[in-house]
């Protein structure tokens, strides 16, 4: 597990907060968010459903060839609205193995972008991965929300 102090990775001391940490940070947060949604390939709208917890929303919001651009988040209903929080926008690089937040949303609804600091990144990032673990530990995992699941033809 990558602690917020070190981490551990082919013997090597992964400094946090550091280049080599971020990147080990968006590998894992790939391996992640792969077991939790492992049909990203075949929907661009799910929902996992975990008794006793809230719904978490995936929406796949670009598909290219090597990346995939998605959208995380749970919905409250607060009288007429629909409220998205945290509403985390993750690039997925599908070549590279890694996966990284892009920005969200706050409280008060501004956007918080993946900033150019390292600090900032590491953040943000830091903020997927506990989420994704937590979500985990919840029990979560996307399914395809019915009707919209791609067929795959079997010549």
């Amino acid at each position: 597990m990558l602690a917020d102090t070190e981490s551990v990775r082919c013997g090597q001391i992964v400094t946090p907060r550091s280049f080599a940490g971020l990147m080990e940070l968006y590998e894992q947060n790939y391996l992640r968010l792969r077991r939790i949604a492992p049909d990203l390939d075949f929907a661009d709208e799910m929902i996992s459903i975990a008794p006793g917890h809230l719904d978490l929303y995936l929406s796949v919001v670009e598909r290219c060839k090597y990346t995939t651009f998605l959208r995380m988040t749970y919905r409250f209903r607060h009288q007429d609205r629909l409220i998205c929080e945290p509403d985390l926008h993750l690039r997925i690089y599908h070549d590279a193995r890694t996966a990284e937040a892009q920005d969200r949303l706050d409280r008060q609804h501004h956007r918080i972008r993946n900033g150019e600091t390292l600090e900032e990144k590491w953040r943000l990032n830091r903020f997927l991965y506990k989420w994704l673990g937590f979500s985990l530990h919840q029990g979560h995992r996307f399914e395809p929300i019915a009707g919209l699941k791609k067929t795959v033809n079997q010549d």
